[in-house]
């Protein structure tokens, strides 16, 4: 217990590290038309908010792409390894800057590796401390995930897929559970692909959104349901097949 106590203080290093990387980054940004900007960039917390960082990164657009490429990426991997809520805004500020593809193609990448820092950061540094604080959710989650083992990834992007699954638990939970990396990473990736094009495609109309809550209309949810519904049906299959096979035996 003692290791994992000197242990744990790597977690707020790392996060101070990479806080300062983030100020480094918004703060010391490149000059706009030969004259340095001295505003400092900040996460986003409501469309307001962002509807005006957007209207300053696409200053920087046409000659510092890769500095806003740089920017997002650390901060959206910043986001999703810390477990700090608000990735749906840098979702429509991706559709905004990058455009639907671009946006949705990097938004899926950066989920799947951003979720598998969180991942490693939980694996390596949070168990006993986790464990103690989610004793019952984990008790709870591991009873659905051993009975699902031979159907194991379809469950997991099942639980990805379903849109009230809280995707923070299921990131640092999942080493305490064992389930290995590599279904965890591909189960983020193509799991939350659905979510990530709605909000990057909403993102490009950006303009026209009144409130998040437009993003998820009951229309959008149940598409999502639909689709989560979809991906566990292989795994109930294979279930189905592996018990009708022991009764024959």
């Amino acid at each position: 217990m003692m290791l994992y106590e000197q242990r744990w203080l790597c977690v707020p290093i790392l996060f101070a590290l990479s806080s300062v990387w983030i100020y480094y980054l918004s703060t010391y940004a490149p000059a706009i038309g030969g004259e340095n900007s001295n505003s400092t960039l900040k996460f986003p917390s409501n469309l307001e908010e962002l509807n005006s960082l957007v209207s300053h990164l696409s200053l920087y657009k046409n000659d510092h792409m890769s500095y806003i490429f740089l920017l997002f990426c650390s901060a959206y991997l910043y986001k999703q390894a810390f477990a700090i809520p608000g990735s749906v805004f840098l979702n429509l500020l991706a559709g905004a800057l990058f455009g639907t593809v671009v946006g949705f193609i990097t938004t899926s990448f950066l989920t799947a590796c951003g979720a598998t820092c969180c991942y490693l950061l939980s694996e390596n540094f949070g168990k006993p401390y986790i464990i103690k604080k989610f004793h019952k959710r984990i008790s709870y989650l591991n009873e659905k995930i051993q009975a699902n083992m031979d159907s194991l990834f379809y469950f997991l992007l099942f639980l990805r897929l379903f849109p009230m699954s809280p995707n923070w638990f299921l990131n640092i939970s999942s080493p305490i559970l064992d389930i290995p990396i590599h279904y965890f990473f591909f189960s983020v990736l193509v799991g939350l692909m659905p979510y990530n094009f709605i909000c990057v495609q909403t993102g490009c109309v950006l303009s026209s959104l009144r409130s998040v809550n437009d993003i998820f209309t009951i229309s959008t949810v149940l598409k999502l349901l639909g689709i989560a519904v979809v991906a566990v049906l292989p795994g109930c299959v294979i279930k189905y097949w592996k018990q009708k096979s022991v009764k024959q035996e």
